[in-house]
Order: C-alpha cells, then sequence, then structure tokens
C-alpha cells in the first residue's frame, strides 16, 4: 500500500472545521484523524487511544524534551500534542489529517515539508460571529475576543496550500473531497500503487 499523505487542516473557531472533517470521513473511509496526546481528564463517552491518548503531566514533558512532538501546546492547563510517531505509524495505513491550528500547521510543516495544508474561512463577518455566538448567552466583551482571535488567526491563511470558503456546506465538503482525490492521483502515488500494471503497458 502506497505512503499515505499528510494533510493539515486548520481554522478559526467558528468556519466549520471540525462539522466539515467528520462528513468528509463519513463518505471516505479511507482517511484517517490524528490521535493526539492530551494530560485532560478522560471525560464520559470517550476512549484513550481512540479519541486520544491520555498520559500523566510528567510524561507529556518527558516527551517533550525527548523531541517527540511534531507539535504541542497548552490549553486551559492541560496540554495537547501530536506525537511523530504515532503520525508516522498511521501513514503507513493511508491518508492521514491533523486537525490542529496555524501555528501547530507550522510546526507540523518544519518536519513534514511535504503535507498538504488546508485553512477553512467563515463567508462573511456576520456569519462568522452568529457562529461564535451560537449560544447567544456570551456578553459583547467576549464575542469582540473571539472575534479578535479568529481574525488573527485567520490572518495566517496565505501559509496554507489551499484554501477553503464554508459559505455553503456541501460546496465546501466537495472542495475538500476533490483535494484529497487529487492528491491520491498524483503521478507518484499512481506509480508507486500501479507500478506493475504500468510496466506491463510499457513492454506489451
Amino acid at each position: 500500500m502506497p505512503q499515505g499523505t499528510l494533510y493539515i487542516l486548520s481554522a478559526p473557531s467558528g468556519a466549520g472545521k471540525t462539522s466539515l472533517l467528520q462528513a468528509l470521513r463519513e463518505q471516505d473511509g479511507d482517511l484517517q484523524v490524528s490521535i493526539s496526546h492530551t494530560t485532560r481528564a478522560i471525560r464520559p463517552g470517550e476512549t484513550d487511544g481512540v479519541h486520544y491518548h491520555f498520559i500523566s503531566h510528567e510524561q507529556f514533558l518527558h516527551m517533550v524534551e525527548a523531541g517527540e512532538f511534531l507539535e504541542h501546546a497548552e490549553v486551559f492547563g492541560n496540554f495537547y500534542g501530536t506525537a511523530e510517531a504515532t503520525v508516522r505509524s498511521q501513514l503507513e495505513r493511508g491518508d492521514l489529517v491533523l486537525e490542529i491550528d496555524w501555528q501547530g500547521a507550522r510546526q507540523v510543516r518544519q518536519r513534514f515539508s511535504e503535507a498538504v495544508s488546508i485553512f477553512i474561512l467563515p463567508p462573511d463577518p456576520e456569519s462568522l460571529r452568529e457562529r461564535l455566538d451560537a449560544r447567544g448567552q456570551d456578553s459583547e466583551e467576549i464575542i469582540q475576543r473571539r472575534m479578535q482571535k479568529a481574525v488573527n488567526e485567520m490572518s495566517h491563511y496565505a501559509e496554507f496550500d489551499y484554501l477553503v470558503i464554508n459559505d455553503i456546506f456541501d460546496a465546501a465538503l466537495a472542495e475538500l473531497d476533490c483535494i484529497v482525490r487529487s492528491q491520491r492521483l498524483r503521478r507518484d502515488r499512481q506509480v508507486e500503487q500501479y507500478g506493475d500494471r504500468i510496466r506491463e503497458l510499457l513492454e506489451s
């Protein structure tokens, strides 16, 4: 089986990235999602090794010191990271998606320059604001902070290979699917998978 392609999927909060990825996986059974390590407590319904690799702070810091993470960050007092060994193991089984922010994407590209990066944008500021205020219970100050953070995140779109505007959900999903399919049709992957057939054709 050919080595899989590593995809990096990033977006500001409210762009619909997680929903798009879930829908893409439902229609593409060959697409894997990376399993991160975290120090936060396991939640009801979660399974170690399926949703996350749950480890202690001490284990996490040891992995950081050993340089085992492609990217890692601290979020609200808990650590999250993507282990290089885990990524390489999953890539041996096929295509893999890392759902990470622009900072993590920058770290990953340092070791996986061949990774295909995709950035998701909302269609307009009004739609973004509505999504960030979906609960309708937050103060104007909190919403403004979220908007400012989203604008900062969106300013890094130029660091990515592909840009998808999530205006009409099904259209954005189709565009993501096209990116994945086009990568699978690259000459090097086709030769790796169908080399024997190509040789037979050339020798006929």
